[in-house]
């Protein structure tokens, strides 16, 4: 007999409206009591291995005791202050660390409260790079097909997806240059000619480096990066990486645009940056793009200023995590996770309705035909024991990097399971 649903649940889920969801016909989602580790656990008592690390987010698993010491030491000596004429330890840390984590010279840090964000104000900030220099009109971006960067305003312009999940608001957005992502050298060389036609309009060039996340979990490799970026410096277009995603390990180095060999003008980091704890995100800027924006007319001034920026928690939190890649093997953690993968998702290759299976760091992609019942599959996951969230065409793997080789096979198991009893 399933059990008594909790009086929080019952009372207060009405009143909740939740994400990508329609609320009308939406299997009522799961009440979580708690997680540790790298599982959830339910108010049935049911405990769900995760295995998208909460939107790929909780990097080092959840209630890591590092983590939950500084947010606590934190919390107990300052909450929050304003980043506005004020500044704390944990700010200039955290963006010192950052700059001397990143490749070149992104030495400048924004700090925001979310991904979507820090992209908004990296595409602000490129455009006002523009109107700084005394050079008007660079108003639009290049983005590509199957790229997302969020579901603010201007991130939901830059999208590849205008036809799919932001639809309802294709005669709101700004029309940007949407182009497929150039692979051959041919493709490079009509890029390049693409940027030179139209780089007065140009503000600049926003992509997710190797993996495009939302839009598919697509890979692209390394020298495709680089083709793009050496493509932008020869017209003089300024580059954006969108490692909201990619960042922090995910994709095999701390930054995906490290395996390119590239620094772009403007990074946006977000998701694991706190490891999964609170919410902040970053944008990080070269010394040229800053450099624009120093002037004794206070009207070139970056005007932008998120009212939690630089929350003295999130900080906390982010410094924490960066002391667990420092002092922990982090990234050998996810070399035998991408080898795991490599090795577990291969069986999958020849069951009915998969098309292609792929794996890029702690990312392990099942490419479907297509997926008839995303409801069903997740509910078919959760009864197995296990949190994965199918969407579009593809199951998709994106664990913490503290988890274990029995919990991965535990995932993957689930899987085996679930596509052999739907075919």
């Amino acid at each position: 007999m399933a059990k008594k649903l909790p009086d929080w649940f019952v009372e207060g889920y009405g009143n909740i409206w939740l994400p990508y969801a329609q609320m009308q016909t939406a299997d009522d989602a799961l009440p979580v009591v708690a997680t540790d580790g790298v599982t959830i656990e339910l108010s049935d008592g049911r405990q769900l291995i995760d295995g998208i690390a909460s939107w790929w987010t909780a990097c080092h698993g959840y209630n890591n005791p590092v983590m939950q010491e500084k947010i606590i030491s934190q919390v107990r000596n300052m909450s929050h202050v304003m980043l506005g004429g004020l500044v704390h330890e944990g700010a200039a840390t955290l963006a010192k660390r950052l700059a001397d984590l990143l490749p070149g010279d992104l030495n400048h840090v924004f700090f925001s409260e979310s991904g979507s964000v820090s992209v908004e104000i990296a595409l602000k900030m490129a455009v006002q790079y523009w109107s700084n220099l005394g050079e008007e009109g660079h108003h639009r971006f290049v983005c590509f097909q199957s790229g997302y960067h969020g579901d603010t305003t201007a991130a939901m312009s830059v999208g590849g997806n205008a036809s799919g999940m932001h639809k309802a608001f294709s005669g709101f957005l700004q029309q940007q240059f949407l182009r497929p992502l150039p692979e051959t050298p041919e493709e490079i060389l009509e890029f390049g000619a693409f940027l030179a036609e139209n780089k007065d309009q140009i503000a600049g060039v926003i992509m997710e480096p190797l993996v495009q996340g939302a839009g598919g979990m697509k890979f692209h490799g390394a020298e495709t990066l680089a083709a793009i970026s050496a493509q932008c410096q020869k017209q003089d277009v300024l580059l954006i990486l969108d490692e909201i995603f990619t960042g922090f390990g995910r994709t095999g180095t701390m930054f995906a645009c490290e395996q390119a060999g590239i620094t772009p003008d403007i990074i946006c980091l977000g998701k694991a940056l706190t490891a999964g704890t609170v919410a902040m995100a970053a944008t990080v800027a070269t010394d040229r793009v800053y450099g624009a924006f120093l002037s004794d007319d206070p009207d070139k001034a970056f005007m932008h200023g998120p009212t939690y920026m630089a929350n003295p928690l999130a900080c906390a939190a982010a410094n924490a995590s960066l002391d667990i890649f420092r002092d922990e093997p982090v990234l050998e953690r996810v070399k035998h996770i991408e080898g795991h993968l490599n090795q577990s998702l291969e069986q999958f290759r020849t069951l009915p309705g998969v098309v292609d299976v792929r794996v890029k760091g702690a990312v392990g992609v099942i490419q479907m035909e297509k997926i008839e019942d995303l409801a069903r599959l997740r509910t078919e996951f959760a009864n197995e024991g296990v949190w994965i969230r199918p969407f579009g065409d593809i199951i998709y793997l994106t664990p913490s990097f503290s988890m274990q080789s029995h919990e991965l096979a535990a995932l993957t198991q689930a899987i085996d399971k679930v596509l052999n009893r739907l075919n």
